[in-house]
């Protein structure tokens, strides 16, 4: 794999699936409709998987590519793969409050070596450059060519005062349980994989998620949080978080910055 021409294309995708889904969001009422699954679905998730999926298969026609929004893709079986969230939090974007992201990543032997998570609505631009490490781009965002680029490295947490991110849609009793064993300096709550960059640039220190989410949603973000320094591990075992699982399902995990003394 070429990182650089990678690298290149994925962030064009996002930004061009980014220009595609505010078009509907800031246009006229949208159908929402529900999958088999009764998870919503909207024009700007469909149009967002059909350019990404469109740019990725041109490029890399013999990679196998997994898509959230193409239910055949759920089918194969892969240790290295492309995967997409074309819109990730579609319940931030229903509700137009700005939380979602499109997640394109690319996984090696289980592991998510690259990845871009883009909030369009907030203007976020986060992802792995070539060599792997982590930057935000700010600025315009053209498409050609980056613009200011800021190298992301996480936090050096104090355990006695940690910075906590949660999610805004799926938060819960156990999870809130689980914060509780922590000496919690503030908590912040986040929609979609913008938790992961949040983890990233140090502006939270952990981030865990006792609930259900598959690779598409985790993929890209923990890509980014991984160049940052930052670690994604199983919740039961503490033991990295690995890709290429049998259905795609992800374990309850957490997030967080090294340093942080993790609970049981």
């Amino acid at each position: 794999m070429n990182y650089d021409d990678l690298t290149a294309l994925i962030r064009r995708l996002a930004l061009e699936a980014g220009d595609r889904i505010m078009e509907v969001y800031n246009g006229p009422d949208f159908e929402v409709k529900a999958k088999s699954d009764a998870s919503p679905v909207t024009e700007a998730d469909e149009a967002a998987d059909r350019l990404i999926s469109a740019g990725l298969r041109a490029a890399y026609p013999d990679i196998p590519l997994i898509t959230e929004e193409q239910a055949d893709s759920h089918g194969l079986s892969a240790s290295t793969f492309l995967i997409v969230d074309p819109l990730d939090g579609t319940k931030e974007f229903v509700q137009r409050r700005g939380d979602f992201t499109v997640n394109i990543a690319y996984v090696e032997d289980g592991v998510p070596v690259r990845g871009v998570v883009y909030a369009p609505a907030k203007g976020r631009l986060f992802y792995t450059q070539a060599d792997g490490t982590a930057v935000e781009e700010t600025g315009a965002l053209d498409k050609t060519k980056p613009g200011n680029l800021r190298r992301l490295s996480v936090s050096k947490p104090d355990n006695g005062a940690l910075m906590v991110v949660a999610s805004k849609s799926h938060r819960d009793q156990a999870t809130d349980d689980y914060i509780a064993k922590y000496a919690v300096k503030d908590m912040t709550s986040a929609g979609s994989s913008l938790k992961f960059c949040l983890v990233a640039t140090g502006e939270a220190d952990l981030y865990p998620r006792l609930g259900r989410t598959m690779e598409w949603d985790t993929a890209a973000g923990d890509a980014v949080l991984r160049g940052a320094g930052g670690i994604v591990v199983r919740f039961d075992d503490h033991q990295p978080l690995a890709y290429g699982k049998s259905g795609w399902d992800n374990p309850f995990f957490i997030a967080h910055a090294p340093g942080v003394t993790l609970k049981s």
